[in-house]
This record gives structure tokens, sequence and C-alpha cells, in this order.
């Protein structure tokens, strides 16, 4: 049997259109009758990574509460998950006001 050396690649392709933020807040996501209760580790204009238990999985949609003064709404769709660590989501903004805080938000934070 012949082997080949793998080409270096990347661990992970980048597919994000835009830059995520450093970003530690809480989030409440509603889920049927329950509440969940999550940490957003990073942020950006149209997606976010969660720290949740239990996770949710690939394609759940949900309602969630940024935790900010005013909260943020989200309509958040789940694009990945990592076992153990948390899930990635996609998100829109159904308020006009909140596209405003959200774009000051991210104005505010480090880039990863």
């Amino acid at each position: 049997m012949v082997t080949e050396p793998l080409v270096d690649s990347p661990e992970r392709i980048e597919r994000r259109y835009a830059q995520r933020r450093k970003f530690i807040g809480k989030i409440e996501i509603e889920w049927g009758s329950a509440t969940l209760v999550g940490t957003v580790q990073n942020i950006g204009p149209q997606g976010l990574f969660i720290d949740l238990n239990p996770e949710l999985w690939l394609g759940a949609t949900f309602l969630a509460r940024l935790i900010l003064q005013p909260v943020l709404l989200l309509n958040c769709k789940v694009k990945r998950v990592d076992p153990g660590k948390g899930i990635g989501v996609t998100f829109d903004v159904p308020e006009q006001r909140g596209k405003v805080q959200l774009e000051a938000l991210l104005a505010a934070l480090p880039s990863l």
C-alpha cells in the first residue's frame, strides 16, 4: 500500500462573511414551555456561539433573548453543533430598534 503525506490544510474552513467579536453574556431561549439559559461566547452581525446544556440539534429554530439593556430579541437557527462545547447559530433581528442596538454592540466589542 502506497501512502502519501497529507497536504497541509486548515482544520476548519472559514465560511463566515463577517468577523465575530468576543462577547460573554447570558441568553434565554424559549424552548416549548421551558426557558433554557446559555452563555454566549462570541457574536457577529448574523451569528453567535452559545454554551448551552442541553445542546439543541442541527436545524432547530428558536426565539432568544440576549440579556442586554434593553433585551435584544433574536430569531435563531442552529447551524453547527460542537458536542460538549456548544452550538453555532445564525439569527435575524426582528425589530429595527434591535438592529441599531446590535450594530452599536458589535462596534464596541474587540475582534476574536
